[in-house]
């Protein structure tokens, strides 16, 4: 039998389709276990989110109620009399006419975090409990993230948990990942639909929706992209459950382009994080820091830096923990221990592990499942603290290997060993 194609390339054709389908793609404990990224970037299709898709804003599309959308617009009804009308919708930037008193408490114009409008509670920008990192990651879950979550999870042979700030449009595309985070014990908040800045009711309440369907749980924290916030966000913020959780130092790690802003700036600022950690100024109230799930160069700096900062802090814990906020979730039967359990050495929440859904996931080729390397890049100034420093970088960077561990290397000895051994069945035509 003579064949067209190369016998070793269609060997490891063979063998590449063998391993994406031959992996478990239908539970959480499945996906967690593919450590090369291109196959956990490989789309699939999780039924429990697929099916309910149509009631949700397109992937990465603005995010507005649907005029058959009952429960969003009876959720709005019964909130929108405590949204103040006085409050204009922001642009950016800031404009030269905008007052120097800031009326709004707009963050993206002098970082405030008190709120002028009455009864609305402050920002969480700082960890309170002293030498403490309030530690968490924006933009996720990546498609690309196992690694990194081993990694957390091998620090000290215990898990180390974390605050994640999850866009709905890269949960509906990764849902497996984001039952990992729950599954893990790290705390799960909000970072809106699709990035942008928060304008509608809509970017948040459509990620609580998408996070419950595929997670579970219904989120009571959440971080506005590019910390762009004024009264009135807050304010539906607020009415929506949600504590809005900020920050007061930026490594610019999801800003890199190259030019104004390169991989050297986020290790300044690391640098210089770790230096201001170690002068004592974190003694009395403790830090919180802006890092990223978003890529491979993400990841890698936190993974880089992370022995670093356990040196600098003598505690490393999630946001809700130095809140002592035990209770993360609407839901009652998952709780977070309290910052002293925590320190103490008790890790275990409560809540159990995602069950295997009934019906069977499948690998896809559509393009219509978005990872979260789709989403527009684009610029933004960088500084070593309350920066607006969360742009949306590195389009490709979340499909490219990760540098944490050796997945890939094992991937090509094993496509190369069974290309040897299909080689030699080949020969035998």
């Amino acid at each position: 039998m003579t064949l067209n194609l190369p016998r070793v390339f269609l060997s490891s054709l063979l063998f590449s389709h063998f391993l994406v389908n031959a992996q478990d793609r239908t539970t959480e404990q499945g996906e967690a276990a593919i450590t090369d990224p291109d196959q956990e970037c490989a789309p699939y299709t999780y039924p429990p989110v697929a099916d309910q898709m149509g009631s949700f804003p397109p992937l990465w599309g603005p995010a507005s109620i649907l005029p058959d959308d009952s429960a969003a617009l009876a959720m709005w009804n019964s909130i929108s009399s405590n949204i103040p009308t006085s409050i204009d919708t922001k642009t950016q930037p800031p404009p030269s006419d905008y007052s120097p008193d800031d009326p709004d408490c707009w963050w993206t114009y002098d970082q405030c975090t008190t709120p002028k409008l009455s009864g609305l509670p402050p920002d969480v920008a700082d960890a309170p409990e002293p030498a403490t990192l309030g530690y968490g990651f924006d933009d996720g879950p990546s498609c690309a993230h196992n690694v990194f979550y081993d990694y957390l999870q091998s620090q000290n042979q215990k898990a180390i948990f974390e605050a994640f700030y999850f866009i709905g449009s890269n949960v509906a595309s990764s849902p497996l990942e984001a039952q990992r985070a729950l599954t893990e014990g790290h705390e799960i908040c909000v970072h809106t639909w699709s990035h942008p800045y928060t304008k509608t009711l809509l970017q948040n309440y459509g990620t609580i929706q998408m996070i419950k369907l595929a997670v579970g749980v219904t989120p009571t924290c959440w971080r506005p992209p590019y910390g762009d916030i004024d009264d009135r966000i807050r304010s539906i913020a607020n009415a929506l459950g949600l504590q809005t959780i900020m920050w007061k130092y930026d490594t610019a790690d999801a800003s890199v382009d190259g030019t104004t802003i390169t991989d050297e700036t986020v290790e300044t600022n690391y640098n210089d994080f770790l230096q201001t950690a170690n002068s004592g100024a974190f003694n009395s109230t403790g830090a919180i820091l802006l890092t990223h799930e978003l890529n491979n160069f993400t990841m890698s700096e936190a993974v880089k830096y992370y022995p670093q900062l356990k040196s600098a802090f003598q505690y490393i814990v999630p946001v809700g923990v130095s809140l002592n906020k035990t209770q993360p979730y609407i839901e009652t039967d998952y709780s977070l221990p309290t910052f002293e359990q925590y320190i103490s050495g008790t890790v275990t929440t409560t809540g159990s592990r995602i069950s295997p859904i009934n019906s069977t996931s499948t690998v896809s080729s559509s393009s219509t499942s978005t990872s979260a390397s789709s989403r527009p890049s684009s610029s933004a100034s960088s500084t070593n603290s309350s920066s607006n420093g969360e742009s949306a970088a590195s389009t490709n960077a979340a499909h490219k290997a990760m540098e944490l561990g050796s997945g890939r290397s094992l991937l090509t000895f094993f496509i190369m060993a069974f290309s040897c051994h299909i080689f030699g069945f080949l020969n035998t035509f």
